[in-house]
């Protein structure tokens, strides 16, 4: 068990979100404790020295809940964000819990949102499946007092207070616009879009939207959906190998839902044209991608705006903040010429 330095049992129960009395046995090697409870006492401890020089030394204290299906990367993306925030939150101390998860079914997700219902949890921030018993389990918090944002990707028929995030349909229009104008005039046009998985609301948004304006304003070209891969690298190398037995020439790729490293091994292997790639994020990997020349642009926006936005929606509904309307996230467009 990782060192309590100075942090007290109370401390530790409410960041981990459990008793006193199991944390007391979880941290002393006293009585049983599940290995579940010892992992998010362990992990408890971690966020609090993580949080130690980002949260304010006073004010109330609001424990936020979030909860995300996704790569680690953008897992690793939004908690940087997170953190970057808690000081703008004076006079409130944000104490944010991390439920990250890069495999997780519906039916797991679903229950670890059932476990946060039972525990002090002041409101979630959610990235999930757009998927009935989601939307139910949501919708349940939400009478229990447990409000909930959507980050990125929206719950639209839940009963959640916000969606935060960037504007997919008009993201996937934006894409299409740059893709027909770098297509010129190749011919036969073949455009791939690989996305993680069609249970992700904002992800059939972009990629509905940006297929409907590219066959629309694009003659001959056509349009591949693929999907599966989840945004991880050994999943998406073999879902585009897959394709690369079907079909010879891709003249474009649109990246969805991430993976693009593994997208690109795959085209340089079998020794393919690179395609003109446009993908969603401003994270480490697309940073160093979009240096190299190897993506052509990335539509980006700002994580510490939508955390921002979430906070604020959460504190609004507690009324410890005036109601007011919250900025909508804007699209920028990321070249290897204008990386911030």
């Amino acid at each position: 068990m990782r060192k309590l330095r100075y942090f007290s049992i109370k401390q530790i129960a409410a960041q981990s979100g459990v008793s006193k009395a199991t944390v007391d046995r979880a941290v002393h090697q006293r009585g049983k404790v599940s290995a579940h409870t010892q992992r998010r006492v362990e992990q408890a401890l971690i966020e609090l020295a993580e949080q130690q020089n980002n949260v304010p030394i006073s004010g109330r204290t609001f424990y936020i809940d979030v909860v995300m299906h996704a790569p680690n990367r953008f897992c690793q993306a939004v908690k940087e964000a997170i953190y970057a925030q808690l000081m703008m939150m004076t006079p409130f101390r944000i104490r944010p819990r991390f439920h990250l998860f890069e495999e997780i079914s519906i039916e797991e997700l679903c229950q670890q949102l059932i476990v946060l219902g039972k525990r002090s949890s002041h409101g979630i921030i959610l990235k999930a499946p757009n998927a009935p018993i989601i939307i139910e389990t949501v919708n349940i918090l939400f009478e229990q007092g447990i409000p909930t944002v959507t980050l990125v990707t929206d719950l639209p028929s839940s009963k959640r207070i916000l969606y935060s995030g960037m504007p997919n349909k008009l993201a996937g229009e934006t894409a299409a616009y740059l893709m027909m104008n770098w297509l010129n005039d190749r011919a036969p046009k073949r455009v791939l879009v690989v996305m993680s998985k069609v249970f992700f609301q904002g992800e059939q948004q972009r990629v509905m939207a940006f297929r409907n304006s590219l066959i629309n304003k694009v003659k001959n070209v056509d349009v591949l959906i693929s999907e599966g891969g989840y945004g991880m690298d050994t999943l998406v190398y073999k879902q585009i190998n897959t394709l690369f037995t079907q079909f010879n020439k891709i003249h474009g790729v649109y990246s969805v839902g991430g993976g693009n490293n593994a997208i690109l091994q795959a085209f340089a292997e079998q020794q393919r044209p690179l395609p003109i790639f446009i993908a969603h994020d401003l994270d480490r990997d697309n940073r160093i991608l979009l240096a190299q020349h190897q993506i052509h642009a990335v539509l980006h926006h700002d994580l510490q705006q939508d955390v921002q936005c979430a906070f604020f929606a959460l504190l609004q509904h507690h009324n410890v903040l005036p109601e007011s309307d919250l900025p909508a996230s804007k699209i920028d467009i990321i070249t290897p010429f204008n990386i911030p």
